[in-house]
């Protein structure tokens, strides 16, 4: 299966800010790919922080055989 742009962004996320506790900046959180989040400075950051969080997910369901979600 190809990887590509489409399929890395037909995945639905979350964004929330996080405090200044935790850093500060934005949180993004994929619930279909268990443990598949990122964060960022800013909402548009922790988009394509995201993004890579869900190719390098992708992949390794690629690389272990797995069924991609």
């Amino acid at each position: 299966m190809k990887i590509d742009k489409a399929l890395i962004h037909s995945y639905p996320f979350t964004i929330r800010p996080l405090s200044d506790a935790d850093g500060g900046g934005f949180a993004i959180e994929y619930p279909d790919l268990p443990g598949c989040f990122s964060d960022g400075e800013t909402p548009e950051e922790a988009l394509q922080h995201g993004a890579d969080a869900v190719k390098a997910y992708l992949r390794n369901c690629t690389k272990h055989g797995d069924s991609i979600p």
